[in-house]
């Protein structure tokens, strides 16, 4: 599939069928959130996968939706603010942004393989650290329920309903070149 069907192809899904995922496609996601580019490569990821129902239902305390609960896996991405990129004039911690590229990655690897994702990120951030026993630099950013799709959504209609690439480009428009 080229690329941009690709990208047109994800959505959020939420409504998973009751179906385990196969490890190497589990493993495949990883991978993809693994070599995602990062800020002067620091890397500063972590990802946590829960499978067990026991561990899932501690999870559910933190995002109190009922839909989650079908997902089979969840992908618990994380941030070490630690080991983030600064930027030097302003101290821009860049955490959280190779935190997205990661799960982009993440997300788009999924589609091709055949399952969904959703972003979930209004959770209880305090709740989610204290449960996953994380260190105080360490942030828990994204919880990416994962399975094999139960619901069919018109990806045509979800793209007609973006910007059209006139609203969201600007080419030079430089106060010096008026």
């Amino acid at each position: 599939m080229e690329f941009i069907e690709l990208a047109k192809n994800r959505y959020s899904s939420r409504k998973y069928l009751n179906k385990n995922i196969e490890k190497e496609k589990i493993y495949k996601v990883l991978e993809a959130g693994r070599i995602a580019p990062s800020a002067v490569n620091f890397q500063p990821w972590h990802f946590i996968i829960i499978e067990d129902e026991a561990n899932r239902k501690k999870l559910w305390e933190t995002y109190k939706r009922e839909w989650i609960r079908e997902a089979p896996v969840y992908i618990i991405i994380c941030g070490d603010h630690k080991k983030s990129w600064k930027r030097k004039n302003d101290g821009k911690d860049h955490c959280d942004i190779d935190i997205a590229i990661a799960a982009d990655h993440i997300t788009l690897q999924a589609t091709e393989l055949g399952l969904a994702t959703c972003w979930v990120c209004n959770f209880d951030k305090e709740k989610c650290s204290k449960i996953l026993e994380l260190p105080e630099n360490i942030e828990p950013i994204v919880i990416f329920p994962l399975g094999y799709p139960a619901d069919k959504v018109d990806v045509n209609r979800h793209n007609e309903q973006r910007m059209n690439i006139n609203e969201v480009v600007s080419w030079e428009v430089f106060a010096s070149n008026k």
